[in-house]
């Protein structure tokens, strides 16, 4: 079946920076480079890597191009499935289109419905789950083992994780040198486990949402973490896996410092600084990187790059989260 072989081509196949510089070539072919904003907090400057101004609003369309393009004729013809609560969802369907390949998205029942309407305007199929309830990774493997195709893994995939890692490169050649350090949002730690290999030299902090640090808990204890059935609601809808991957793991082991946790009160007040002070608009797992960084949570320099992953907020929560 063509699920069975791409599980051995994801078991084989291991992220390499190689394949992030491939990745960074193959992405600025096809898209100018997001702009890295200087900001200051507490007198303290730093950087901000504007990914939420990304085509799709988020850093997923890295992953997805680099996925997609890097398929096989063969692997095309049968589609793609993915997992993801909205940003994934819609890097995979902008990739899908633009290479005409038709792209199934398993999402959450209870996903904002911005990126639901996003995802089906860019033309893929969508096949809704309950979230908590039933398992995602279940239902993609269900329709691959239906219907054939290739997974795309919002962050178990080794293409997907060279993708997001290109923008580490953008930000080396922006700044001129690597950054001291790079605060990313996290949710299965794709990015952090890309930036790890885009940027050797730099610390890297993955910011995750309170009782989701499935990541941060993972690095601390050596081995794969699942969050609790009881975990606490988030704002953060895209930083929600219940756990990593050994992928993810083994790059970020050693490389990642201890984990970061943000509560949602920070998060909205990052929502509002960013606002205010930058003129973005963020949504709240894009904000993440930026609330540990206003909450004094990770030293700060000037050569410190803050990631905002994403901007694609529910119009009406944004509005109420601005009005405070």
């Amino acid at each position: 079946m063509r699920y069975g072989r791409q599980m051995i081509q994801e078991t084989t196949k291991k992220p390499v920076r190689d394949g992030v510089l491939e990745a960074a070539r193959k992405i600025a072919e096809i898209l100018p480079p997001t702009p890295l904003l200087q900001g200051e907090i507490n007198g303290t400057q730093y950087w901000v890597k504007a990914e939420n101004l990304q085509p799709v609003g988020a850093f997923k369309i890295r992953g997805g191009w680099h996925r997609l393009s890097a398929m096989t004729d063969e692997e095309r013809k049968g589609g793609v499935v993915a997992v993801s609560s909205g940003n994934h969802a819609q890097g995979v369907a902008w990739a899908a289109r633009k290479l005409g390949i038709k792209a199934t998205i398993v999402m959450p029942r209870d996903a904002p419905q911005v990126k639901l309407d996003n995802t089906r305007a860019l033309g893929a199929e969508i096949v809704l789950y309950e979230r908590p309830g039933e398992d995602r990774d279940e239902v993609a493997a269900k329709l691959i083992a239906e219907r054939g195709g290739t997974l795309v893994h919002a962050f178990g995939d080794p293409w997907v994780i060279e993708g997001q890692g290109s923008a580490g490169i953008e930000i080396t050649e922006q700044l001129g040198a690597e950054p001291s350090a790079i605060l990313a949002c996290c949710g299965g730690g794709g990015l952090a486990a890309g930036l790890a290999l885009a940027c050797p030299s730099a610390r890297i902090y993955a910011v995750e949402p309170v009782g989701w640090d499935m990541v941060g808990q993972a690095i601390a204890s050596g081995e794969l973490v699942t969050a609790a059935a009881d975990a606490p609601k988030t704002i953060c809808d895209a930083l929600q896996p219940t756990t990593t991957k050994q992928m993810n793991l083994d790059l970020l082991s050693g490389r990642a410092e201890p984990g970061v946790t943000v509560t949602d009160d920070e998060v909205r007040s990052a929502q509002r600084w960013a606002f205010a002070n930058l003129r973005l608009v963020v949504e709240p797992g894009g904000a993440a990187a930026l609330a540990a960084a206003l909450a004094g949570k990770v030293p700060l320099d000037e050569r410190t790059v803050i990631m905002l992953t994403g901007g694609n907020a529910d119009p009406e929560d944004f509005a109420k989260t601005i009005a405070g």
